[in-house]
This record gives structure tokens, sequence and C-alpha cells, in this order.
């Protein structure tokens, strides 16, 4: 004789409807954590620049490798614009954590970076100035920071640090840097905060590269593994086309075991 089906229980059915109310919920928090990463992938790229100028002597060449883990975006950037006085400015950073408050905070740091710049084209300067700012607002994140200033007319480079990870220099003849020099608090955490400068004349042939510590630190590899990895990169193609060696200097990541998104800024020049 064929069973007959019973309707379920009230508890069964309190539990189906419970489940269904729980399954909704996870769908509708899924769409808004996309939502979220795509806000914050938009902003990220708004934050690198769409143009890098050439001046005679000087290439520049850019990476960005976002994180692995898709829900992480918004963290590292760099900048390349013209300053009043002919020179030519360098920015890189790591703003602290990855999503949509980053990413937009990333956009503010950019933006007071450019704003200060019109005013002063001392590095040192434009980190205090931008420092300030940057507590004025009362934000609770924070970035670490390298700008560096290029005078085509002298040949001079001047670099300050904010907390940010050393640059790497390399010349054709076979002479290679890590730029250890003292640097001061990243931004936005104590105002009237000071950041000392190194001066470099670049002579002859050779590369200068800005990065952040998504290239050279991670599970697998200590900071200063990663440092000397890319210094010997450096040394080795630091005649090369810029893109090659940033290119070349990205992959650097895919050793660390690395989470963290990761930038890369290459100068090569030929005076």
């Amino acid at each position: 004789m064929p069973r007959r089906r019973t309707a379920p229980s009230s508890s069964a059915e309190e539990r189906l409807r419970t489940l269904g109310q729980l399954t909704g919920q996870i769908l509708e928090r899924i769409k808004l954590q996309q939502a979220r990463v795509e806000l914050a992938a938009a902003l990220q790229r708004q934050c690198l620049p769409t143009e890098i100028p050439r001046l005679p002597g000087l290439q520049v060449a850019g990476r960005y490798a976002p994180a692995r883990d898709g829900l992480d975006i918004g963290g590292d950037w760099y900048d390349v614009f013209p300053m009043s006085d002919g020179s030519i400015g360098f920015a890189i950073g790591d703003v602290q954590g990855h999503d949509v408050e980053a990413a937009a905070y990333m956009g503010q740091v950019r933006t007071c970076l450019r704003a200060v710049a019109v005013a002063t084209t001392d590095p040192a300067e434009i980190l205090g100035r931008t420092n300030d700012l940057l507590v004025s607002m009362g934000s609770d994140l924070f970035v670490t920071c390298l700008f560096a200033r290029f005078a085509p007319a002298t040949g001079e480079l001047t670099a300050s640090r904010a907390g940010h990870i050393p640059a790497v220099w390399a010349s054709c003849d076979g002479q290679c840097d890590v730029i250890m020099a003292d640097g001061g608090l990243p931004l936005g955490i104590m105002p009237d905060e000071k950041y000392p400068s190194t001066r470099r004349v670049l002579t002859g042939k050779g590369a200068f590269v800005l990065l952040t510590d998504g290239v050279v630190e991670g599970p697998d590899y200590e900071i200063e593994q990663g440092l000397d990895r890319v210094a010997a990169l450096v040394r080795d193609s630091c005649g090369a086309d810029p893109d090659a060696l940033a290119a070349e200097v990205i992959k650097v990541a895919d050793l660390t075991g690395h989470s963290d998104d990761a930038a890369v800024l290459v100068l090569t020049y030929d005076t």
C-alpha cells in the first residue's frame, strides 16, 4: 500500500521559513559586498595616473597588482605629475586597510599631495603640509608615502619618506643601493611631523625604483629578502626599458606568498 505524504509539522515549516530568511540575508550581503568591491576598485583606478609625463633622459613606468583576495581592494597607489617649476613629482603610498574607506582616503591623499605641490616643490615640505591636512580631517586611517622630485635642469632627485619602505637605486656601472635614509611617521598620525630629505644627482645611466611593501614582504619573505631581490633585479636590468623592469619587479610579489596589493614605480635615466 503506498504511503501517504503527511503535511510538515508547524516546527518544520518554521525551520524552512527561517532557512529561507537566512538565505535571503546572505544573498543580500553578498550583493552588498560585491557593490563595495566594485566601488573600491573604481576608486582605485582613479588614483592611478592615466598618463605619465616624459622628459628627455627620463622614462617612467608603473605597475599595480591587486590583492589575491578579491575582497581586498584599494590600499596601494602611485602618482606622477609635473610641478610648477618644471620638475616632476613622484609619489607612491600604502593606505591602512583594504576597503572602500581606504580607497576613498587614498583619493584624498593624492589630491592633498597635488594641491600642496602647487605651493612648494620640496618633498619634505609637501609631506609635512599633507600630513597636517590629513590630521585635521580627523580620520582614523593613515598612509605611508614616499615622495620624490626630479629636477631635469640639474639631474637632482630629492626624496622624503613618511613611514614608507626604502627605494632602490642602481647605475649601469654596477653601483646599487637600498636607500635607508631616515624618514618620519606615516601621514595622518601626528601634526607638525618633520620629514628629512635625501638628495642624489642622477648621472650616467641607471634606475630608481619606488615600491610598496606588498612587493617585498609576505608570509614567505622577510622584507630584507624582498628588497635584496629587487636590488639584484634593478642592478642587473637597470638599462632595460622601464616597462620591462617594472614588470619584473612586480613579479617579486609572487615569491613572497603575499595576499596584499602591490605597486611599483620605475624611473630610468640616461643623462
